[in-house]
């Protein structure tokens, strides 16, 4: 199997939780609906995180300039997010995650070349976290 497709297998499974979390807080009750409200916003931190985390190797890498910068958005990102779900608030900490997930996303997008198989994976997966996001905030705000 080619690296190319691995990240993709594992890119979209990475989007089942987010779609399993948002169906289970809007079909379920009680504590499995409350269960997938904190599941929703605790796997948001962790994927965010870990894309955070993904800046370090290209950055050691390439040990050019931008590099420090990049290492500084890579803890930045994730401090960023903590600060997200400790606002206590779940429908705030679900639109902050979302736009830090597209914050990254534009970042990347300027440093790096935007042609390509992991560019264009980077951008679909970001959409589908990011409607996720705005699905969980939509249910947030309506009382879903």
């Amino acid at each position: 199997m080619t690296i190319s497709t691995m990240a993709r297998l594992l890119g979209y499974s990475g989007l089942i939780p987010f779609y399993a979390f948002l169906l289970g807080y809007g079909l379920l009750e009680d504590w499995p609906r409350a269960l997938s409200k904190q599941g929703f916003i605790v796997y948001s931190l962790a994927i965010l995180s870990f894309l955070g985390g993904a800046q370090w190797r290209p950055a050691l890498d390439k040990a050019q300039a931008g590099s420090v910068a990049r290492l500084i958005v890579s803890n930045g990102i994730v401090i960023y997010a903590v600060i997200a779900v400790l606002t206590a608030q779940v429908f705030l900490a679900a639109v902050l995650l979302m736009l830090g997930y597209i914050a990254l996303l534009w970042y990347e997008r300027r440093i790096e070349i935007t042609s390509g198989w992991y560019p264009a994976l980077r951008w679909q997966l970001t959409a589908g976290v990011v409607v996720a996001h705005l699905c969980f905030a939509a249910m947030q705000v309506l009382g879903a």
